[in-house]
């Protein structure tokens, strides 16, 4: 069911259920700060299982979302220091990081490399992060099918995705549908995965020993 978040009773309405369809390891649409996400229980793997099928059947592990900086201590066994220096920078915002997780998550992103890392970002949209903060860390990827452009509403999404997703939050149109950047924090320095919304020169102001190497 499709939502209109830009209604005060009909947000209230769809982020109660789409609070409900997470914890009960179904899959939502939701606005983000940079393009709609298909999101679901990042600690329930058939749900994460059914995102990778919804999208087309991608086992690529997704991003993980979550609506608070501190929860972001409880998912790794390690976070550097430029790594909080970025956080404390950009979040919530167009950043995502990539770092290595705590080994005793019980969780299957998808991931069959078993690298032990996770990209986590901490999304500005108030609808977002009102969803997140009662469901918990979420696996997102964007809301369209595989080879498809990205959804910049969430009818957008539900043209691609149809019941294969029991809640589309509607929030209009996204003013800025530029992906997220990514950088890389597991390595001897902070690295450049994916050019995107955050200018590189920005990054440079936080962590001046930030190298490009890996882009593209």
């Amino acid at each position: 069911m499709l939502y209109d978040c830009r209604s005060l009773a009909d947000r209230d309405r769809g982020i109660a259920a789409a609070i409900e369809a997470v914890k009960n390891g179904e899959l939502v649409v939701l606005p983000t700060d940079t393009v709609y996400g298909i999101g679901a229980d990042a600690f329930t793997p058939y749900a994460v299982k059914a995102l990778s099928d919804a999208k087309g059947g991608t086992r690529q592990a997704p991003p993980v979302l979550i609506g608070s900086r501190h929860t972001l201590d409880g998912l790794v066994f390690t976070l550097p220091r430029s790594a909080r220096d970025l956080v404390e920078a950009f979040w919530p915002g167009a950043l995502t990081i990539i770092v290595e997780h705590s080994p005793s998550l019980s969780w299957d992103l998808g991931d069959e490399t078993g690298s032990g890392v996770v990209a986590v970002r901490m999304p500005l949209h108030p609808v977002a992060l009102e969803v997140l903060r009662e469901t918990g860390p979420m696996a997102v990827a964007s809301a369209n099918k595989v080879g498809q452009p990205a959804a910049v509403t969430a009818e957008a999404a539900r043209e691609q995705l149809g019941y294969t997703v029991r809640a589309y939050l509607e929030a209009g149109e996204c003013p800025d549908p530029v992906p997220s950047t990514i950088v890389d924090l597991t390595g001897e320095a902070p690295t450049l995965v994916r050019a995107g919304a955050i200018p590189v020169e920005q990054l440079r102001d936080v962590v001046p020993d930030l190298v490009e190497s890996r882009v593209g």
